[in-house]
């Protein structure tokens, strides 16, 4: 099994992509398939903010930009935590730009982050939250802004896995499978 992600060596996986792209249901299903995990959603972390929370873009956009940082900040903390317990965390969140990225990267340790993109492209996005239970749909109108901002950004980095025509289980399989030779952070 030389190459697959496995829990003697606690790599912190990093899956981003596009509201849509499959993010949450991928994580769970690399989670749930690793012997030692843990699934860290950055939704859930950035809601623990009750009072006076400001989504990623939300207003003001510095008290927005300031959250994200926060949430950005204990994702690192919890992945380092469940690392040094010999789990490999699996972080779940949308990371729109390097800047971002090279944040997680700072903090999190050195040669031990896998970085996967999930790109099924826009249409494909738009389709699966559509499907979503109305309680979970995100409403978001700016697929291709983001786009372009993640491809210009983050173009270079990690692994671009197009999934497009695969089953979320396809995918995770092949995340478990390939991540540690395609994934790494450039």
């Amino acid at each position: 099994m030389a190459g697959v992600i496995t829990a003697e060596t606690p790599d912190c996986l990093i899956v981003t992509g596009m509201p849509g792209a499959g993010k949450s249901t991928v994580t769970r299903l690399v989670a749930e398939r690793l012997p030692r995990s843990a699934r860290l959603d950055g939704d859930f972390i950035s809601r623990l903010v009750v009072s006076g929370r400001v989504w990623a873009l939300g207003e003001p956009a510095d008290e927005a930009a300031r959250q994200v940082e926060l949430c950005n900040r204990n994702l690192c903390m919890l992945a380092n935590n469940f690392s040094d317990a010999g789990f490999t965390p699996v972080i779940d969140w949308v990371i729109p730009d390097r800047k971002q990225l090279d944040f997680f990267v700072s903090l999190l340790p050195a040669g031990h982050v896998l970085f996967v993109v999930l790109a099924p492209g826009i249409e494909a996005c738009r389709y699966r939250n559509s499907l979503r239970d109305p309680r979970e749909r995100f409403d978001f109108d700016g697929y291709e802004d983001l786009d372009a901002a993640m491809k210009r950004e983050l173009g270079d980095a990690g692994w671009w896995f197009d999934t497009a025509a695969l089953t979320p289980e396809e995918t995770a399989d092949g995340i478990i499978r390939e991540a540690r030779h395609r994934a790494q952070v450039n």
